[in-house]
């Protein structure tokens, strides 16, 4: 049947996908859309049905009147009803596969199958060569669908090609984009402190097909051409690639700045702008750059608005980015071809008329895609649907550089903490992310435990409860006939000896005296205090230089906030002397240590002489602390461009005369280091220190032998460690509170590193 408008009216539409402020590509164009649609016609009701990815769900606008839950089926047969009963003439639907539960999206084909009035499915996704389920899926939906909506030629032609889809029923509609002045890009700049400077840009989720290493890559060659060349980042991290991956990626960008030494040049935004900050940084824009990877890739709304604002736009040949830049709108470069990349720049940059020539070009094409059109392009597709159903009756925000602000790190995850956590403490170890009962328990970690949820406490993330239960444990582990600490514990609670390692003893005193200077909660400090009191002495009878290190941290701690203690100074005073004279006795021309072997938490032994030279106004102990940490600094750095950071290896340690063992690789030493370092910078005020301390701590993230996180974004806990060609995937205590504390210890410096810039 031929298709007339006048058969139709249109009261009401429901647009399905996600949306704002859902951080993603869908949630914007759903968002976009809806609003466009609303303010073109006014007259038509239009109501948003979102998918959550989380319980808590997000803060909708009052539009939003119903939300799926992604994976709980049930809600989409619920969302099926809802819209059935409330006279709703035409659902539109946002398809992508990631965004609906079951396989590749599959539950939403539950929602269309119960709905009673016309479908107009856009699809964001159209796949040349999809897996079965893909295929299923897709085809079930375009079935359902009364129209479907494509943003390209190649996507229709693959529908026909690929899904046999008849082309009577696909309209192609362009991407929307905000309708904006043709702008000269000096007029934005001031806003952003790049005021002089020619801004190269790349906006949009970040995930690691976006291919940005080879902007960055490409960066050392164009500033040798045009030194006043800044690149912006701009856009958070994609929220899946967060829960799954952590910032992994955006931190290797870093990386690869620094290593290029373009660290000055490069322009990290992390966060998920609104439309008129991102229209405002377009219009601050010289050169645009989509350097994706991914070559199927059918639309890119961050290409359609640049195009659409009149910008210079360099590509890499992906589908939708050769139809947009066709006909001189841009110009395409290999993927992945870093030189070619920076050619193409400097051309550009070298040939201003012909940078505003294209420029034009591109701003005249995009007229026909600003939102008030693609509006009244979806309202067609709407009526035709309904006509041809017979079978149903500046911010002020800062910007800056990398090498000019503190450097991201990863949330504070407790999952796994706590999963390791029972009534008793903390477990030792664990298969995997599942806690080990056989191997019972250790004062050791429970001390780490109580050390880090003391920190957590300081940075406003603690838990009491948590903190209140490995207290008591470290209570419990006390042996008052000994004066020393039990260590090993049973599952069934029982003590294997009746004193644990020196080590454990030196542990548990560092962490009473961080409870004691550090805890605000006038409960813990009484009960710590009366503990640390009882088991300082002992420590005085050991004879690991480990062990002396870790008390020190402690009483170091504790002296902060009792400084008139005399029991605690005079232990201080001995127990650094003793570490004095182990390094008087082992330093050499090309050994600055304490021993004749390096081992395990190694940078714990210099971190404490230099907390005791503060302490003790002890320039001599300061000058050792540092330098032993720096040369321990130096062996524990790779060769390669960059340096990142290699622990001694726990397969052998290190011997005096010998050979460094690289592996097996350890949490707790890259922790030491951490701490160390950090201790180190705030002593000196030398920012070297803080970049050793995150050097160690990238470790953590995949800076390392293995190119692997260590760290487990998923779960909040910490690997075991690096062997020679694997991770270690069991997540024991002893790792994952070596990274918890060195993050949290990172955290807070950065705290007063924030503060001390404002």
């Amino acid at each position: 049947m031929e298709y007339s408008p006048e058969l139709s009216t249109l009261n009401r539409i429901a647009f399905i996908g996600n949306y704002l402020p859902r951080q993603c590509g869908i949630a914007t164009f759903t968002t976009d859309l809806c609003e466009a649609f609303s303010e073109t016609y006014s007259e038509i009701a239009c109501i948003a049905l979102p998918v959550n990815d989380t319980d808590s769900g997000y803060p909708y606008p009052p539009i939003v009147r119903f939300e799926l839950t992604e994976k709980d089926i049930a809600s989409y047969h619920r969302a099926a009803d809802f819209l059935n009963v409330n006279n709703v003439d035409i659902v539109c639907l946002q398809f992508e596969y990631g965004i609906f539960g079951g396989k590749s999206g599959s539950h939403i084909i539950a929602l269309l199958r119960d709905l009673h009035m016309p479908i107009v499915t856009t699809l964001h996704t159209i796949l040349q060569e999809p897996d079965p389920d893909q295929r299923k899926v897709l085809e079930q939906i375009a079935a359902i669908s009364d129209r479907l909506v494509v943003m390209s030629k190649r996507g229709a032609e693959l529908l026909t090609a690929v899904y046999g889809i008849q082309k009577d029923k696909i309209d192609l509609i362009p991407h929307g984009i905000p309708d904006v002045p043709f702008v000269d890009p000096s007029f934005n700049k001031d806003m952003f402190g790049v005021e002089g400077k020619i801004v190269l840009l790349s906006f949009g989720l970040l995930s690691p097909n976006k291919g940005i290493e080879n902007v960055i890559s490409a960066l050392p060659s164009i500033l040798k051409k045009h030194e006043n060349v800044v690149y912006i980042i701009l856009g958070a991290t994609h929220p899946h690639v967060i829960r799954n991956e952590g910032e992994t990626y955006r931190l290797s960008l870093q990386w690869l700045a620094r290593e290029k030494k373009v660290e000055g040049n490069v322009i990290f935004y992390n966060r998920f702008v609104s439309l008129k900050e991102l229209i405002e940084f377009i219009g601050a824009t010289d050169i645009y750059i989509t350097p994706y990877l991914d070559s199927a890739q059918i639309v890119s709304g961050t290409l359609a608005y640049t195009v659409g604002a009149g910008k210079a736009v360099i590509s890499t040949p992906y589908s939708y980015a050769q139809e947009m830049l066709a006909e001189e709108r841009g110009m395409l470069v290999p993927f992945k071809d870093p030189e070619g990349l920076a050619d193409q720049v400097i051309q550009l940059l070298d040939n201003e008329a012909e940078r505003h020539a294209m420029r034009k070009r591109a701003y005249i094409y995009g007229r026909s895609m600003i939102w008030p059109k693609v509006a009244s392009r979806y309202k067609e597709s709407f009526e035709r649907a309904k006509a041809e159903r017979r079978h149903f009756s500046p911010p002020g925000f800062p910007i800056k550089p990398l090498d000019k602000r503190p450097e991201e790190l990863p949330l504070l995850k407790l999952d796994h903490l706590r999963r390791m956590t029972d009534d008793t403490g903390i477990f030792q170890h664990a298969f995997f992310t599942i806690p080990n009962y056989e191997e019972g328990y250790t004062t050791d970690d429970n001390a780490r435990a109580l050390l880090v949820s003391t920190l957590m406490q300081e940075l406003g993330n603690g838990n009491f409860e948590l903190t209140f239960r490995y207290l008591a444990f470290v209570w419990y582990s006390y042996n008052r006939k000994t004066g020393r600490f039990r260590n090993f514990m049973d599952y069934q609670r029982n003590w294997s000896e009746p004193s644990g390692s020196d080590d454990s003893h030196g542990r548990a005193l560092n962490a009473l005296g961080t409870v004691l200077g550090r805890a605000g909660d006038s409960k813990l400090p009484s009960i710590a205090g009366r503990l640390f009191e009882q088991a300082l002495p002992a420590i005085l009878n050991t004879s690991s230089p480990r062990a002396w290190a870790f008390a020190l941290l402690g009483i170091h701690e504790y002296l902060q906030r009792f400084a008139g203690d005399r029991m605690a100074s005079r232990v201080e005073e001995e127990l650094s002397e003793r570490l004095m004279v182990l390094y008087k006795k082992n330093n050499s021309t090309d050994w600055h240590w304490f021993e004749g072997s390096l081992s395990y938490c190694n940078a714990v032994i210099p971190h404490a002489i230099l907390l005791s030279g503060k302490s003790l106004r002890n320039k001599e102990m300061i000058q050792v602390g540092l330098g032993s940490l720096e040369w321990l600094a130096d062996l524990q750095r790779s060769k390669t461009e960059g340096g990142y950071f290699v622990p001694i290896g726990s397969n052998g340690f290190f011997q005096k005369g010998g050979s460094q063992s690289r592996f097996d690789q350890q949490p707790v030493e890259a922790q030491a280091m951490v701490s160390a370092c950090l201790a180190a910078y705030r002593i000196t005020q030398d920012l070297n220190w803080r970049k050793e301390a995150r050097s160690a701590f990238e470790w953590f993230l995949g800076r390392n032998d293995l190119n692997t996180p260590v760290y487990d974004p998923t779960t909040g806990g910490c690997r075991d460690g690096l062997h020679p060609d694997r991770v270690n995937e069991n997540q024991g205590a002893e790792s994952t509170l070596a990274f918890l504390q060195s993050l949290v210890e990172l955290r807070l410096t950065e705290n007063v590193f924030i503060h001390e810039e404002l």
